[in-house]
């Protein structure tokens, strides 16, 4: 396992080690944990750019959309 080491305002220092008194988790436990997350996230919000930016996706007019979920009940 690599180690890293960053610098943070002590604001977030200190947000940080309440998260990790209140999960009874390192701070490492905390960070790895909400790193791990945020680049689920971020892949996450990567695709669906890729999906927008995609010329061959067809795009849903919202009013067709929405009459079309209406008349289905």
């Amino acid at each position: 396992m690599s180690q890293i080491t960053v610098r943070m305002p002590d604001e977030l220092v200190a947000a940080l080690d309440s998260a990790a008194a209140q999960l009874k988790r390192s701070r490492a436990e905390v960070v790895r944990h909400a790193l791990e997350r945020y680049l689920e996230d971020f892949d996450d919000l990567d695709i669906a750019l890729q999906r927008l930016r995609d010329p061959s996706d067809p795009v849903i007019d919202w009013d067709q959309a929405k009459r079309a979920l209406l008349d289905s009940d």
